[in-house]
């Protein structure tokens, strides 16, 4: 990269980090005598709308919380208020009564490639004076990781370092557009760490601001692309579909019968040859849907009627 180009970044990542807020929480908690107790939290969050004063962190962050102190880059702390979440994505908006605010340009995640140099922007730590600047690359896509809260699926992986604290915070191409929402990290792993993509971020944003609520359909699987090679080294009669390698317990898909070894072939029928397509075949679809999922399991054709859920 040229002086002038490394200039240009630096500059861009200077904006940015000012739409960048350190979000500071309290919530109450039983201790064993059953006495409510404080408990703090740390994490961060993407200022996106000046004019409605809205910013993008992890539900995690914020859900449940009594108290919300946001800081901005100036130092200055505003109380929040959480305006919505998807929990199932991890996505929460908070609001806070200000003006003039610095606020992020979103991107699209869907042009994202492995390979892509990105930066995380955050407050790891708890950490004063200002939000910090880590990079990396994006590692891979569509990646999905049990968490405490549940799966979470389609997240972008990336190496660039993210430390508790972090969470909430945004992913920044060299553009300083938003490409994605920081979510999680392995403990114990060295550059692993995961984001929402910012498409999946604002499809919750709409569904909060406009219905005032943000479900999403979840189908409760995990599977891989299945290629021609892994089809003849484990003897599959396609080299196409999704094989399912794990059904989330209480999900749609177990009440249907899925289970772990079935290759999705097609949705409502749509053919799906890759987990892209499946991920892309559900988002279209509501709460409430009823689909129907053709598959192969032992190489006989199955077909699962599935009533479309909300993470929750």
């Amino acid at each position: 990269m040229s002086f002038y180009n490394e200039e240009k970044v630096l500059d861009v990542i200077d904006k940015v980090s000012k739409c960048v807020v350190n979000i500071s929480t309290v919530r109450l908690v039983q201790n064993i005598f059953y006495q409510a107790v404080p408990v703090s939290g740390m994490g961060s969050g993407t200022i996106f709308d000046a004019d409605k004063g809205l910013i993008m962190t992890n539900h995690h962050v914020v859900g449940g919380a009594q108290k919300i102190n946001v800081t901005l880059w100036n130092n200055e702390v505003i109380e929040g208020t959480i305006a919505g979440s998807c929990v199932g994505r991890d996505i929460a908006l908070v609001r806070v009564n200000a003006k003039n605010l610095q606020f992020a340009e979103l991107g699209d995640s869907d042009k994202l490639r492995v390979g892509q140099r990105v930066f995380a922007i955050g407050n790891p730590f708890g950490l004063t004076g200002g939000p910090t600047v880590t990079s990396g690359v994006i590692s891979a896509l569509n990646r999905t990781i049990e968490s405490d809260r549940g799966l979470i699926e389609n997240l972008v992986q990336t190496d660039a370092a993210i430390n508790p604290g972090n969470s909430g915070g945004p992913l920044v191409d060299l553009d300083g557009k938003i490409v994605a929402i920081s979510t999680a990290i392995i403990p114990f792993a060295q550059g692993i760490g995961f984001a929402i993509p910012i498409n999946s971020a604002k499809a919750c944003t709409t569904d909060i601001i406009t219905e005032g609520t943000g479900q999403r359909p979840w189908l409760g699987v995990v599977g891989l692309t299945l290629t021609s090679e892994i089809a003849r080294y484990y003897g599959f009669p396609v080299g196409h579909g999704v094989l399912v390698t794990r059904v989330a317990e209480g999900s749609p898909a177990d009440y249907a019968g899925m289970a772990e070894g079935d290759i999705v072939l097609e949705v409502d029928n749509v053919e799906t040859r890759s987990i892209e397509d499946l991920v892309r075949e559900i988002r279209k679809r509501r709460v409430g849907d009823v689909v129907r999922v053709f598959a192969l399991r032992n190489s006989r054709e199955h077909f699962f009627e599935l009533k479309l859920r909300s993470m929750t």
